[in-house]
């Protein structure tokens, strides 16, 4: 099973019903010790950094997750989902992520509309077994006002422009993190969360 996780914050529903439109068995879960039984961890979300952060530890969710990715168990971290997994987010003031991957998240400070919405590409720097059969510079779906700067760029999987170039999606070992949102992404989009289930099948 693959534990969607529920902290209040994020599409949820729009996430189980892709998941479970290419056939994998993925559920919506609050409880921490549904996280730690899962065989994948997806980490959905929209919003502000420090609200996802608090209502993970209020939910005692934080300690499972961070688990489960040490652990080495398949991790999908959507928009938000892919934020928290570095060390702070300046977002409302400075607060702290998960610091499993080094690195900030900042604000767009570009001649462009803010927040980052609709259609782009992404670029494939490093090919993530959860991009197979996705072809370079395919389109996703954004909606965001801050992206991650890694202090590894080795961790960066793809990237895309607008107003500058930033890691859209980063990978490193059982990590996969996009900062587009698959789930809205139609056909490509679903290919990613398929692609996510077998390589969570095989590990």
């Amino acid at each position: 099973m693959i534990a969607i996780v529920d902290y209040g914050m994020g599409n949820l529903r729009s996430v189980e019903k892709g998941f479970l439109k290419v056939g994998l068995n993925a559920r919506v879960v609050s409880d921490p010790r549904a996280v730690d039984n899962a065989q994948g961890v997806v980490l959905p979300g929209v919003g502000a950094f420090r609200d996802c952060m608090k209502n993970l530890k209020g939910m005692s969710l934080i300690e499972s997750v961070v688990r489960s990715i040490r652990k080495g168990k398949p991790y999908l971290g959507i928009c938000l989902g892919l934020q928290v997994l570095f060390t702070e987010s300046e977002e409302f003031g400075i607060h702290k992520g998960f610091d499993i991957l080094k690195g900030k998240v900042v604000r767009f400070q570009i001649n462009l509309k803010v927040p980052h919405m609709g259609w782009n590409n992404v670029k494939i720097q490093r090919r993530p077994p959860i991009f197979d059969g996705i072809q370079d510079k395919a389109f996703f779906y954004f909606v965001h006002s801050f992206y991650v700067v890694p202090d590894d760029n080795d961790v960066v999987a793809t990237t895309t422009d607008y107003g500058i170039t930033f890691a859209s999606m980063v990978w490193k070992e059982n990590i996969f993190a996009t900062q587009f949102h698959p789930e809205k992404s139609q056909e490509t989009g679903l290919r990613i969360l398929k692609n996510f289930g077998d390589f969570v099948r095989k590990a």
